[in-house]
């Protein structure tokens, strides 16, 4: 079985990045169940509690992250490097039971994976 890694490094608002990369991550779940799903640069606002996109007029997806639980997709990294460099603080991550390490082990983990797809 073939391991896929989803890796989301844009912010939530901005662009569609973000949640066609969650679309992706949810069909891809039914086909194969070694799914890591990583968040790194600006992706690490994807999980942040704190957003008010009605504020923009668009729709508070991050919950929506919740439901890869379903689909048997069990492993989240976050990197902690992005979030000291955005001022952010672990607390604000509480969404996931996500692994919150540094850039070196991020990488380490993510070169295991068959294939890598960015969003």
């Amino acid at each position: 079985m073939n391991r896929v890694a989803f890796i989301f490094y844009h912010m939530p608002y901005g662009s569609s990045a973000g949640i066609e990369g969650l679309n992706a991550a949810l069909a891809v779940g039914k086909l194969s169940k070694d799914i890591g799903i990583f968040f790194i640069g600006d992706g690490v606002l994807q999980l942040n509690v704190n957003q008010r996109p009605e504020i923009i007029f668009n729709r508070y997806y991050a919950t929506t992250f919740c439901v890869l639980n379903l689909y048997d997709i069990k492993k989240y990294y976050l990197c902690l490097d992005s979030l000291m460099e955005r001022g952010l603080s672990i607390e604000e991550f509480h969404m996931l039971d996500i692994k919150i390490i540094d850039s070196i082990t991020l990488r380490k983990k993510l070169v295991s994976y068959d294939h890598v797809l960015t969003f």
